[in-house]
């Protein structure tokens, strides 16, 4: 099967030119959108590829991602790749849990091998700063 590309215009801001940029789709998604849910994208997901596509969620308020602030407890991946996520929020009446888990759901979609994503929030054990990780210790200026 042929690869699908698309160009679309992108306005340069800074000179008002207009560019092109090449898109490709996912690997088993056809059209470029995500996988229907309960199927895959291809190979089986791993702990390590679904932490990394975690590092793309941010804290709006600290500006670093949930990975690195310690906020994923948890990963758990199915046979079939169902992906379950235990984490946390830096404080409990924080009101960004929906937000996180619809960035979680949005990044994981095109993971390879992932057919649907569980998040749950937990209080338990409390978030502290000594979660972090040096990257975001130094980032936040915790020492």
């Amino acid at each position: 099967m042929d690869e699908m590309t698309t160009h679309e215009p992108i306005a340069d801001e800074a000179t008002s030119e207009t560019a092109t940029e090449e898109h490709v789709p996912a690997e088993g998604t056809p059209n470029g959108g995500p996988a229907p849910e309960g199927t895959s994208n291809g190979g089986p997901a791993t702990e390590e590829t679904v932490r990394e596509a975690l590092k793309h969620v941010m804290d709006p308020e600290l500006g670093v991602n949930i990975v690195d602030l310690g906020l994923v407890y948890d990963v758990e991946i199915s046979q079939d790749g169902k992906i379950y996520i235990e984490y946390t929020l830096t404080t409990m009446g924080c009101p960004i849990g929906p937000l996180i888990e619809h960035q979680m759901q949005s990044f994981l979609e095109n993971v390879p091998g992932v057919t649907s994503v569980e998040a749950e929030m937990v209080l338990r054990p409390p978030w502290s700063p000594e979660m972090m990780s040096e990257e975001a210790k130094a980032a936040l200026g915790y020492f």
